[in-house]
């Protein structure tokens, strides 16, 4: 008796990754508008007839700004490594890379908490404290949400799903595209202040 043979297995389904890529695609768009509403709110004031930004009394700690910016790459490099090890089947270097990453991730998080409290800006004066605030806080709502993320990924990976290694990888695209997200807030929010 001939028989058919079996169909091929399905394509795996990507739903992890795809939906990580449609929310930092997300997140890029609120921060560009952010971004963009900051720069004409700022250039409008620069225009004005006394031509002020920044309070003179906001005073923003560079060293903790910096900070957060370098911040960024070992973040990438640790979310790299917990793919690289996740697809060798290497569960110690895996949970030690993404708790590396969640570390760092709390160290960004406490670096802005740093130049909130040391700014010397209170949230209601004026348009610069109100957009100060609004763009930096996404940053670190976003920052909040990656470290949940290593949280979760770490919960996941480490439970016993090891051959769902998509989630590691979602993981480190959300580390990738929030470099960049807040490389452009650190440019423009911090140096050209």
């Amino acid at each position: 008796m001939l028989a058919l043979p079996s169909a091929p297995a399905p394509e795996p389904r990507r739903q992890v990754f795809v939906g990580t890529a449609v929310t930092v695609a997300a997140a890029a768009a609120l921060t560009g508008g952010m971004v963009a509403l900051y720069l004409r709110m700022r250039n409008e004031a620069l225009s004005a007839v006394d031509g002020t930004w920044m309070p003179s009394e906001a005073k923003i700690s560079m060293v903790a700004a910096n900070v957060m910016l370098l911040a960024l790459i070992p973040i990438c490099i640790f979310a790299q490594w917990a793919v690289y090890s996740a697809k060798r089947d290497d569960k110690p270097h895996t949970g030690l890379a993404l708790l590396l990453t969640a570390l760092i991730g709390l160290a960004l998080i406490n670096a802005q908490a740093f130049i909130y409290a040391t700014i010397g800006l209170p949230a209601n004066q004026g348009t610069y404290s109100v957009m100060f605030y609004s763009v930096t806080g996404v940053s670190m709502l976003l920052a909040i949400v990656g470290v949940v993320f290593s949280a979760v990924t770490a919960f996941r990976y480490l439970g016993g799903r090891t051959t769902d290694r998509e989630v590691v990888s979602a993981h480190a695209l959300y580390w990738y595209a929030y470099s960049v997200i807040f490389a452009v807030v650190w440019f423009v929010v911090y140096v050209t202040k």
